[in-house]
C-alpha cells in the first residue's frame, strides 16, 4: 500500500470486492512480506462468511475497521465491533462477519531460520 493510501478508501475497495467474489472476502497485505517479521493484512468479510478455523499465525491482533465480527477460539468467543481490538489466541480459531466487516490483522511472525 501506499503511504499516501487512504485506509477507508482500501477498507471501501475490498468490502465491494468481497460482496462480489464468490468467497465473500477480499484481503490485502498493507505492510511486511516474507522478510519481515510484522505484516498487517486488511481483510474484508461479507455479511455471513467466515474465515474458517485455522491454526494461529503467531502472535497476533485483530482490530475492528467497519461492521461486527465473532472470533471463536474453542469455547472461547469475542465479538467486536468498529474500533474494537483483542488479541488472538494462541489456537485453532475462526472469525464470522456477522454484518459487512473489514479487519485488521497485525501478526509478528516466526522469523525465518538463516
Amino acid at each position: 500500500m501506499a503511504h499516501d493510501e487512504s485506509l477507508v478508501e482500501l477498507v471501501e475497495e475490498l468490502l465491494t470486492t468481497a460482496r462480489a467474489a464468490s468467497s465473500g472476502r477480499a484481503a490485502r497485505t498493507i505492510q511486511g512480506d516474507h522478510v519481515h517479521a510484522l505484516r498487517e493484512t486488511v481483510i474484508a468479510l461479507q455479511g455471513g462468511r467466515q474465515l474458517a478455523e485455522h491454526e494461529s499465525p503467531g502472535e497476533a491482533t485483530l482490530q475492528v475497521l467497519v461492521g461486527r465480527v465473532r472470533l471463536v477460539a474453542g469455547e472461547d468467543s469475542w465479538e467486536g465491533a468498529v474500533g474494537d481490538h483483542v488479541a488472538i489466541p494462541p489456537r485453532r480459531h475462526s472469525l464470522d462477519a456477522l454484518e459487512d466487516s473489514a479487519v485488521l490483522l497485525t501478526v509478528v511472525k516466526q522469523p525465518a531460520a538463516e
